[in-house]
């Protein structure tokens, strides 16, 4: 089976479940989970913040961060096709109270001037706009990786309306390996940051949200709210403390890879994707040329035990990943070669 739906489905090392095994514990609600605190006070010290808090899910940390930055009514801005906008299952309405205002960036980027373009005056009639939302690396743009000097625009457009920025980095960790440009580079632009240790990393569990000390404890109020608070969790912790330490640099394999997937499929007849636009581990292919819907191209090679998923009507996605090597990127290709190749 090669399975390129995501980066989540990676499973532990064993060396990663070895750490684990051996993982010191203690209760995390009362603060005495060793290992945890570890895992939160390294996360901090990479991303260049004063605190941060472990969480379950990549959702959560998004929701918290919405959640304590923002006021009952307030506007985020975001790109249209960001995960808080798609697949969080509406949750900045329901939990925080607020209003998305979704631009339409290109590959997930927008600009300094979009925003602007589309700030609210102070008048009652509005809600206030309160938090710019980034998404790096951008899952449905294909991975993309934002242009650090825009990121810095926009912190600067921020700053001058009084507005706050939390950036998505559940791949920011891709983002490092693609850019040379080091986590706390990307983080200094955001008031709170989420890093997620179960997608490229291939810890189990978790994923992270960091910040100043006051919106860290705001971030634990919060956590507890949602049920977040976890015991012994220690555990699962050992697994993203051992990720983070050992396989972060091992991320450009995964972005070899994906290129190399992607000019295999660019060179099926009809296939629209160009390597030379893939940054990271994402690799988003085009069928409409084809008319093959994607639904039915994962249904295809599905039956030949490669498993893809789509990201629109003639899109499909595929993710590079720990668990995927040289041969199975060749037999994918083989795959999908004989299925499609004929045009």
């Amino acid at each position: 089976m090669i399975d390129l739906r995501s980066d989540t489905v990676t499973r532990p090392t064993p060396e990663m479940r070895r750490a684990m095994y051996e993982a010191e514990v203690g209760d995390d609600v009362f603060g005495e989970d060793p290992t945890i605190n570890k895992l939160e006070q390294r996360t901090a010290e990479i991303l260049g913040k004063e605190a941060a808090l472990y969480v379950p899910s990549g959702t959560m940390a998004n929701q918290i961060a919405v959640s304590i930055l923002t006021r009952s009514g307030d506007e985020v801005y975001c790109d249209e096709g960001c995960h808080i906008f798609n697949y969080e299952s509406g949750s900045p309405s329901l939990i925080s109270r607020v209003q998305l205002h979704p631009l339409s960036g290109e590959n997930g980027i927008f600009t300094r001037e979009m925003v602007e373009q589309r700030l609210r005056p102070p008048d009652h009639h509005f809600p206030p706009s309160s938090v710019i939302e980034i998404e790096n690396t951008h899952n449905r743009g294909g991975g993309k990786v934002w242009p650090i000097e825009e990121i810095k625009r926009l912190r600067e457009l921020a700053d001058s309306h009084a507005m706050r920025i939390h950036l998505d980095g559940a791949r920011l960790w891709n983002a490092t390996a693609a850019s040379g440009i080091e986590e706390h580079e990307w983080a200094q632009y955001g008031d709170t940051v989420s890093v997620c240790f179960s997608k490229g990393l291939g810890a189990p569990v978790g994923s992270a949200i960091a910040g100043s000390r006051e919106l860290i404890d705001e971030a634990h109020r919060m956590r507890k709210r949602l049920g977040g608070g976890m015991r012994q969790a220690g555990i699962v912790a050992a697994g993203a403390l051992y990720a983070i330490e050992n396989h972060r640099e091992r991320l450009t394999e995964d972005h070899r890879r994906a290129r190399t997937l992607a000019g295999g499929l660019a060179g099926i007849d009809g296939f629209d994707v160009d390597p030379q636009l893939v940054d990271t581990n994402i690799v988003i292919l085009d069928l409409s040329q084809r008319g093959i819907e994607a639904r039915r191209f994962a249904e295809k090679v599905g039956e030949q035990d490669l498993l893809v998923t789509f990201a629109g009507k003639y899109k499909v996605r595929l993710i590079t990943h720990l668990d995927i090597d040289d041969a199975d990127i060749k037999q994918a290709l083989k795959i999908v070669g004989e299925l499609f190749g004929g045009g």
